[in-house]
């Protein structure tokens, strides 16, 4: 079988003249100007060699490498680019590059560098085959799944943190608002299947099923995808180490926030809409109104301090799940950590967004009104100035202290 290409550039010059030099030496080749299509192709298709262009609208070229770099192992990645330097190259070839060359390049250079990467990608795969047989013949054969804490410190930092805070905002809005969606699952999850416990079980063992159902709603987030503005208080690893800065990591954080209150208040609506509050005689909606209205009537102290611990543990959720490469053992990372913070009681500011409008929506348009309560409490503006803004100062100082900067601080810290 012959060599494929895939050539990933917005110059259509480049790509007309990779074509016509590739299809000539006998090469398949197939061309895109959009960096995502590109990453889509990679991912359903083995090519020998991918040329990818240094800067292209929507993802920068060294973000696609690094993508490149999972989706696609076994091609011989090319970075080409008219911004031609030093530590550019380096950076290239840090991310997974094989080799590197300046625009515009004549024919013969283009195919020599190809051929080249070719045969270095060739040279290093049978290089580390011969280390793994090597290992193997002396060695039990180690998990591929365990990563120690100063891995993942290292992960955190130098790549999850940069590609949030690079990554184009619609896509960051997107995943954001999925990922409001998702917690808003894991409190509808939870208060439906503890709405109409028996009081004689105790209210040690309804806080233990309600944590258990509710961490359905981070495992969305983790393992389907979505962007959720506690998990990604650790970015500040990425700011810590110098590889982002504040402006752009608060920007993004921003966004997510935003998009996680649009997907929580849409869930919330679907919510009342559905009609499922409705179950039990209204039970389930009573039940909601009665957790909205507890929450804006707590203390702003109390509120604070539970929100602390809270994304101290759902930071460190996202923290353990990023220990494994398989869906079993984030699911275990993860499920721990939520369901001992939902038990215990603290606050997190996502699942407010929730929680808060699905009572005020039953409570203003289904005229549910539980006796013994004050429903003038339950406002709008009780919900952002008692619990939302508390809750929100409170979950960021437990994800980026006790998490970011103590692993920071633990790991990553330049010594002096």
């Amino acid at each position: 079988m012959g060599h494929t290409m895939l050539v990933i550039d917005d110059d259509s010059a480049v790509l007309v003249s990779c074509e016509r030099i590739f299809s000539e030496e006998g090469f398949d080749v197939e061309v895109t100007s959009d960096p995502n299509e590109g990453l889509r192709r990679a991912t359903q298709k083995k090519y020998t060699v991918i040329l990818c262009d240094w800067k292209m609208p929507g993802l920068d070229g060294l973000d696609v490498v690094a993508e490149l770099e999972s989706r696609a192992p076994e091609s011989a990645v090319v970075m080409i680019s008219g911004y031609p330097s030093v530590g550019r190259a380096t950076e290239a070839m840090k991310r997974g590059a094989m080799d590197y060359l300046a625009k515009p390049f004549r024919p013969e250079e283009i195919t020599a560098t190809v051929q080249k990467a070719i045969q270095n990608k060739f040279t290093q795969e049978k290089k580390a085959l011969g280390r793994f047989e090597k290992m193997l013949s002396k060695f039990p054969v180690p998990s591929l799944d365990d990563k120690g804490p100063q891995t993942i410190a290292e992960t955190v930092a130098q790549s999850v943190g940069v590609v949030k805070a690079t990554s184009p905002w619609m896509s960051l809005f997107v995943l954001g608002v999925m990922a409001g969606a998702y917690i808003g699952f894991g409190g509808l999850f939870s208060a439906s299947v503890t709405f109409d416990m028996d009081p004689s079980m105790g209210i040690g063992l309804k806080k233990l099923i309600t944590g258990a159902t509710f961490s359905i709603g981070l495992m969305l987030v983790v393992i389907a995808g979505g962007e959720l503005f506690t998990g990604n208080n650790l970015m500040v690893s990425s700011v810590m180490v110098g590889e982002v800065t504040w402006t752009k990591v608060m920007a993004k954080w921003a966004l997510v926030y935003f998009a996680n209150f649009v997907g929580s208040i849409l869930l919330a609506w679907l919510f009342y809409f559905s009609g499922l509050w409705k179950a039990g005689g209204g039970a389930l909606g009573e039940a909601a109104v009665k957790v909205a209205y507890a929450k804006v009537n707590l203390d702003l102290g109390e509120a604070f301090v539970r929100a602390v611990g809270c994304n101290w543990l759902v930071c460190l959720a996202v923290w353990m799940a990023l220990a494994s490469r398989q869906v079993i053992g984030k699911i275990f990372a993860i499920f721990f950590p939520i369901m001992g913070f939902v038990a215990i009681g603290f606050e997190h500011c996502v699942a407010n967004m929730y929680f808060i409008p699905s009572g005020i929506f039953l409570a203003r348009w289904a005229g549910l009104a539980p006796d013994g309560l004050d429903l003038t409490t339950l406002t709008w503006s009780a919900f952002f100035v008692k619990n939302l803004i508390p809750v929100t100062i409170g979950n960021t100082i437990g994800g980026v202290v006790f998490v970011g900067l103590g692993y920071w601080g633990a790991y990553l810290r330049p010594s002096k």
